[in-house]
């Protein structure tokens, strides 16, 4: 996200403000010697007391990030008591460690540096609204959308001319559920108009015409709305896609064979979703359907093309997938219901989409580095579905900077214990191993039994994060009451309360009603999968021509990434009295002392991982 942020702050206006005070303070630098290097002050410092210290090290720090030396320059200024310097110094200080902070992508680190903003310290008002709109930026980027919307509204309603609007319609459309509802109770009428922007523009997004017309009548409502005078761009860029909607769609799905089941189950989603959408009064496109089996794929594109097919959805089969990914292009702008085996999708037009276990294990990482961990132990499952998941998250978190202090990969047909003792390095009784956070890939019965070994173990404290295979699907609060703390992601439609604060805030809320039942939660998901497929596919050409966008579907957030491939992110919830709840802010440690000893199941039942079915791999089927 900071990527895109950055970008932004070329925009009229931005730059001056953010590089207004983005260096140390000018009065002392014009005063520095002509070519002193920031090494000779740094070893002046070394002779000067508290105060000159300080001061010299601030002034090269300034030098160092001047010469985009940000990592040395971050370092100093850490380093530096800021109680030594004087007020006017202490916010020159804030400001270089914020601006670096988001040249780092470092949002925690730029929170930090704005706490200076709570403090009791008079600062000029153009240097205050500048480390407010950062803090507001990084607040979005260590996932807090509510208090950046929040900071960055009241910037720009503290001066109009700050132009916000993108930055702010950036974070407002990641607000869901109680969220949303906290912002709505401001009587503010500039968030309100903010508000009904985003609910017209979630209502109406799959019909551009229909969009416009809705986004004039808002304006009239809300003349004087900075949006009304300039759209976000996203919103903007849609201007583009008008007459471009999808008007027939070609769905491509076996009706035998071993994907049968699968696909019966997406096609319900499918069709739940353009009946909610015809009954809405939506402009929705033509479904055709054909069946895969046994067909050559060059022969069904050139039906659907003969019968007026704009888009296609599938294939579902990975061999099918694999065979066009890697083609220059496909036919048909298609959106694949699978993932091939190639390293890189090659074919023009060619998406690809499924329940992604990778997309998850990426997201773990993420959210536990935003919670302050830095060294992770690893559980997985020894088998091809575990070690793929594995290295998603081994690569992502070291991409970040973690460290990975123990990998056990475990026999799900084993004693939990093989695998959590040596995870810990447990001598004697206590675990001996340094780390601060447990990435967990294992499925209901094998998870339930990690927590209890942990505390047997002297360790459980320690925070737990777990992709959403842990979770059967129902809520079951004597079975997973030994889950309690631990976090993990979810699709919306399966936890509805934790995820958007109960049903009715879901996406596709009548598709849900229509679709959900008691049945196996597995094929439930399918389902969700399905009704995101249709959205997916009469969305394709906003995909193809504004990279960036993102749908907030039944099975997640989606967006895509640079190699075609839908990624998905999705809601955190954490177990409370066995059940799923949302998340306290940053995960809260075990409320059992970590040294409590707790005696785990002594015959832990054996389980082996499904690598096939939805969710439980990046197969998607």
């Amino acid at each position: 996200m900071i990527d895109k942020s950055l970008r932004r702050l070329v925009s009229a206006g931005l730059v001056a403000l953010l590089l207004a005070g983005c260096a140390a303070p000018q009065g002392v630098v014009e005063r520095l010697p002509d070519g002193q290097e920031p090494s000779e002050l740094l070893s002046q410092a070394e002779n000067q007391s508290g105060t000159e210290a300080a001061r010299t090290r601030l002034q090269a720090a300034d030098i160092l990030a001047r010469q985009g030396d940000n990592a040395q320059a971050i370092q100093i200024v850490k380093e530096i008591d800021a109680s030594l310097l004087t007020p006017a110094e202490r916010v020159e200080r804030a400001l270089l460690l914020s601006y670096l902070g988001l040249a780092q992508q470092d949002g925690r680190l730029v929170i930090e540096a704005t706490s200076l903003l709570e403090g009791n310290i008079e600062i000029p008002r153009k240097d205050a609204l500048t480390l407010r709109y950062r803090r507001g930026l990084a607040l979005g980027m260590v996932g807090e959308p509510l208090p950046a919307t929040k900071t960055l509204i009241g910037v720009q309603k503290d001066d109009p001319g700050f132009e916000l609007n993108d930055e702010i319609w950036q974070q407002l459309t990641r607000l869901r559920g109680s969220s949303l509802q906290e912002l709505a109770n401001t009587q503010d009428p500039a968030v309100q108009g903010w508000l009904a922007l985003l609910e017209l523009q979630r209502r109406n997004s799959s019909d551009i015409a229909r969009l416009f017309e809705r986004i004039e009548e808002w304006r009239s409502t809300y003349p004087n709305h900075p949006a009304a005078r300039r759209l976000p761009g996203d919103l903007q860029a849609l201007r583009e896609l008008r007459g471009r909607d999808v008007r027939h769609i070609a769905v491509f799905l076996p009706e035998s064979g071993p994907l049968a089941n699968v696909a019966k189950a997406l096609r319900e989603g499918i069709q739940a979703r353009h009946m909610s959408a015809l009954d809405q009064g939506e402009q929705t496109p033509q479904l055709s359907f054909y069946d895969t089996t046994g067909v050559d794929m060059q022969a069904l594109y050139a039906r659907a093309q003969m019968e007026g097919a704009q888009v296609v959805i599938g294939p579902l089969d990975k061999e099918q997938v694999s065979r066009l990914e890697v083609r220059n292009d496909v036919p048909l702008p298609t959106l694949a219901l699978n993932y091939g085996t190639a390293p890189t999708n090659h074919a023009e037009g060619l998406f690809q989409y499924g329940l992604s276990a990778e997309d998850e294990a990426r997201q773990v990482a993420q959210r536990a580095w935003r919670d302050g961990h830095r060294s992770a132990g690893m559980l997985v499952p020894d088998n091809p579905w575990g070690s793929r998941v594995s290295e998603t998250f081994r690569q992502a978190w070291q991409e970040l900077g973690g460290n990975v202090a123990s990998l056990i990969r475990y026999n799900p047909e084993a004693s939990v214990a093989n695998a959590v003792k040596p995870l810990l390095n447990v001598r004697g009784e206590r675990a001996q191993r340094n780390m601060d956070m447990l990435f967990l890939l294992a499925l209901p019965s094998y998870a339930r039994q990690v927590p209890p070994m942990l505390k047997f173990y002297y360790a459980g404290g320690l925070p737990i994060y777990a992709t959403s295979h842990l979770y059967e699907g129902r809520p079951q609060p004597r079975v997973d009451h030994d889950l309690n703390n631990v976090m993990f992601v979810e699709i919306p439609w399966i936890i509805p309360d934790a995820a958007v604060g109960g049903e009715e805030a879901l996406p596709y809320l009548d598709s849900y009603r229509k679709l959900r039942s008691d049945e196996e939660p597995a094929l439930f998901k399918l389902k969700a999968m399905g009704v995101d497929a249709y959205e997916l596919g009469r969305k394709l050409p906003l995909l193809m021509s504004l990279p960036g966008s993102e749908i907030y579907g039944a099975t997640g957030t989606l967006s895509v990434g640079t190699d075609s491939r839908i990624h998905r992110e999705l809601p955190w919830a954490q177990f409370s009295g066995g059940v799923p709840q949302p998340p306290l802010h940053n995960n809260a440690s075990d409320p059992d002392p970590a040294g409590e000893r707790a005696t785990p199941d002594t015959a832990p039942p054996s389980e082996a991982p499904d690598t096939t079915g939805a969710g439980r791999s990046s197969d998607g089927a």
